[in-house]
């Protein structure tokens, strides 16, 4: 999949997480399922999970013998700003409690599960 195919795709697929991410509240009004700074959480994995499968694509084109190594690179260099954020959002916010913990790890397995599967189909196409 070249990167301007998974732009389009990726930018789709945000449109659809935002869409269902609006429609909640309206969904259920008297229950609080997104936390405060909830676009703010959503625009950190969407900005971070384009920047990971960019550095595991250009890992993959570079030199695919170690593609694996690109794509486990990436997941890992995730993680440890999506650790960092935690960190730093835990520190300066008021709120603390379950509301954000689902928020944040909903959005990262959403997010996560639409790079992997983005990336795999890349490898599927190099075996072939």
């Amino acid at each position: 999949m070249s990167l301007t195919r998974f732009t389009v795709s990726y930018l789709l697929y945000c449109i659809f997480l935002a869409g269902i991410a609006y429609l909640l509240p309206i969904v259920f009004p008297d229950t609080r399922v997104l936390t405060e700074k909830f676009w703010l959480v959503y625009f950190f994995f969407a900005g971070i999970t384009y920047i990971a499968y960019f550095c595991a694509d250009l890992g993959l084109k570079r030199n695919p013998e170690v593609g694996i190594m690109a794509i486990m690179g990436s997941i890992a260099v995730k993680m440890f700003f999506s650790l960092a954020f935690v960190l730093i959002y835990s520190l300066n916010a008021k709120e603390k409690g379950m509301i954000f913990v689902l928020n944040f790890f909903s959005l990262y397995l959403l997010f996560s599960f639409f790079e992997i599967y983005s990336l795999l189909r890349n490898l599927r196409h190099q075996n072939k």
